[in-house]
């Protein structure tokens, strides 16, 4: 028995010690690198770019040379009057090769090595042989001159892929500025609920003090009863508050513990305090800024890149099909293959060509109106640019205002602080003379509360007003020290086999 007494205080001891885990003590910067390393958002996002990127490596395909190789035998038994059977009969095999490119004017070039061996039981007309090989090897252009002529129309898809992909990028960046606003945010959210539940713990003490006082002197006759039951009331009060505040402590860590991938459970600690150094800045630089940086716009930008690209390639459509080709070739022929490719190495039997073709389809309605279609989608993007402009320059200006807003709040939430205490005190003087009620005390000491909850909010609301001007100028990433490397969708690419 007390073997199995041991057992049990040993597994007791060790379910605690895993129950009671040190915290995380977590400096912004420790809270960011997690973040921008573990969170799930960011890992999904990441994904879009590396798949782009495969789309792109796809695209390039356009320029890799096919290799055709094809093997055919026909056996044919045909009439003829001049047999004294009337039938003869063929026989045909051929063994050809070659090798087609794509190049960037939009021409298509081949090259074939073609060998075919007749045999029949008649001469050839052309040969006089009953059997024998012919070959030859040939160059093949065939180059639009009007129609997709050109790298652009060429390369569109190619284009189309490179441009998509860098806008999945800024998509990304944007995903890591939002990412690590709200952990900065998060962060300071924490901070201040931590706080408030140290202030509540104070006021808690403080009302059982007020309450164990107010017991002794009505006890001595010099209070009468009711205010025991005031003094009851007030630490019923706080008591909730302490609750309410430590249920809203343990959310918040959840909420910071699942932004930044930590174990479920693990407890945390934040070490920074929110600066109250005051923010120096001039709303026209910092409208700049954001212009240049912020990924969003970038993005819009990109796209209408692409959609330029489109347009100018719908118009190259519209034009009517002119086809240019060209050819080259040198023959052999030989009752033996070895003298066959004499006489087509030789050059002696040489043919060439070269031909036009037009074609255009009356009325060209489809293509024209593809093209119609870019330019309405093009006018559309660049008001969603100048859209989007205008959305920027007033998140700066309102992300500007709140910071002065904000200082200002912190020199009022110092004051208002102040006031407090000193009321306090004062009332507490009044009540040890029966100039004042437990419950005047209670409802001072609940102000004074009040005032440094405030104080702590103006601190934290200072420090999310200078997140939120990081984030509408797009600097967040510089401020914290974060780059996009760390998120590599290349090396994402590369990693799938």
């Amino acid at each position: 028995m007390k073997m199995i007494f041991m057992l049990v205080m040993v597994f007791s001891f060790g379910a605690v010690a895993c129950l009671q885990a040190e915290p995380v003590r977590l400096t912004m910067a420790d809270a960011v690198k997690m973040a921008v390393e573990k969170n799930l958002d960011l890992r999904v996002e990441l994904y879009n770019p590396a798949q782009q990127e495969a789309e792109y490596q796809k695209s390039r395909g356009i320029y890799n040379p096919t290799l055709n190789l094809q093997a055919n035998y026909n056996d044919t038994t045909s009439y003829s009057a001049n047999q004294p059977s009337g039938k003869y009969w063929n026989r045909n095999t051929q063994l050809n090769a070659g090798v087609s490119q794509l190049l960037p004017t939009g021409a298509t070039a081949s090259l074939g090595f073609n060998n075919s061996y007749l045999s029949s039981d008649m001469s050839s007309a052309s040969s006089g042989l009953t059997s024998y090989w012919q070959s030859n090897l040939g160059l093949t252009l065939s180059q639009p001159l009007l129609k997709n002529f050109g790298r652009e129309p060429t390369e569109l898809t190619i284009d189309t892929a490179k441009l998509t992909k860098d806008a999945s990028l800024e998509r990304l960046s944007a995903k890591l500025i939002s990412v690590v606003a709200q952990v900065r945010t998060e962060y300071y959210k924490l901070y201040s609920l931590r706080e408030e539940l140290e202030v509540r713990k104070v006021s808690l003490e403080l009302a059982r003090r007020v309450l164990s006082e107010t017991q002794a002197r009505v006890k001595a006759g010099v209070m009468p009863a009711m205010e025991t039951l005031n003094a009851e009331f007030g630490v019923a009060s706080r008591e909730k508050e302490l609750i309410d505040a430590e249920r809203a402590v343990q959310d918040q860590v959840d909420v910071l513990v699942q932004l930044l991938q930590l174990p479920q459970g693990q407890p945390v600690e934040t070490v920074e305090v929110p600066s109250k150094v005051r923010y120096d800045v001039l709303e026209q630089a910092e409208i700049r800024r954001a212009l240049a940086n912020r990924p969003e716009l970038k993005e819009l930008k990109r796209n209408f890149e692409l959609l330029e690209l489109q347009t100018r390639v719908s118009g190259n459509r519209a034009r009517p099909d002119l086809l240019l080709t060209a050819s080259a070739a040198t023959a052999g022929l030989g009752d033996t293959y070895p003298r066959d490719m004499d006489r087509l190495s030789s050059g002696n039997y040489p043919a060439w060509g070269v031909g036009l073709t037009f074609s255009y389809p009356l009325g060209n309605r489809a293509a024209e109106n593809e093209y119609r279609k870019n330019r309405l989608k093009l006018d559309q993007s660049a008001l969603q640019i100048k859209n989007q402009e205008e959305l920027i320059i007033n998140d700066v200006r309102s992300a500007v205002r709140a910071i002065e807003a904000n200082y200002k709040q912190l020199e009022v939430a110092d004051r208002g602080r102040a006031f407090a205490e000193e009321r306090l005190r004062a009332f507490v003087r009044k009540a040890e003379v029966g100039l004042a009620t437990t419950k005047d005390v209670l409802d001072v000491e609940n102000d004074l509360a009040t005032a440094k909850n405030n104080q702590i909010k103006a601190q934290v609301a200072y420090a999310n007003a200078i997140t939120q001007l990081w984030k509408a100028t797009g600097e967040i990433l510089v401020k914290e020290q974060v780059r996009l490397v760390t998120l590599d969708p290349d090396a994402l690419y590369k990693s799938v086999n």
